[in-house]
């Protein structure tokens, strides 16, 4: 209950001066970091199911060598359940194609999210420390913004 009354008088006084203003520096840039942290997330997942699809093509590949009446084992929500490859071969082929489905979908998704921050970095003008300065940067405007550059971090250049 405390926290919705601080919200409501932090949105009253951003407004108090009449003028409809814009989101403040570090709203954009805490805005432009959470979307830098999301498609490092879906480019995480990719990254799993990238793995997962290469494990489920290599145990495919060498139960298609196997007796198909032979007796395999397979994993299903943590219970180890006794199969043939007959049985099993088609559910890994399905499981395989759904995993490539699910990562041809975040990889579009993360192209979106790569044209958002763009987007939004041209929008603010916004800046990484680091960016540009083998460019023709000399070395006096790189003291005289900050000296020492530290990697990954964001910064907003009006």
């Amino acid at each position: 209950m405390a926290a919705n009354g601080s919200s409501t008088a932090s949105k009253s006084s951003n407004n108090a001066g009449g003028k409809p203003t814009g989101p403040t520096a570090e709203q954009v840039v805490g805005n432009f970091q959470r979307m830098r942290q999301e498609q490092r997330g879906m480019a995480s997942k990719a990254s799993e199911f990238e793995m997962e699809n290469n494990e489920h093509s290599l145990v495919i590949e060498t139960l298609k060598e196997v007796d198909p009446s032979r007796k395999c084992f397979r994993l299903v929500g943590g219970v180890l359940v006794e199969r043939t490859v007959k049985e099993v071969l088609p559910a890994l082929e399905n499981n395989k194609e759904q995993i490539t489905k699910i990562i041809e979908t975040l990889s579009s998704q993360m192209q979106t999210k790569g044209r958002e921050l763009t987007e939004y970095r041209e929008k603010y003008n916004i800046r990484l420390v680091g960016e540009g300065e083998g460019e023709g940067q000399s070395a006096d405007s790189r003291d005289s913004e900050g000296g020492a550059s530290k990697g990954g971090t964001g910064v907003l250049v009006s």
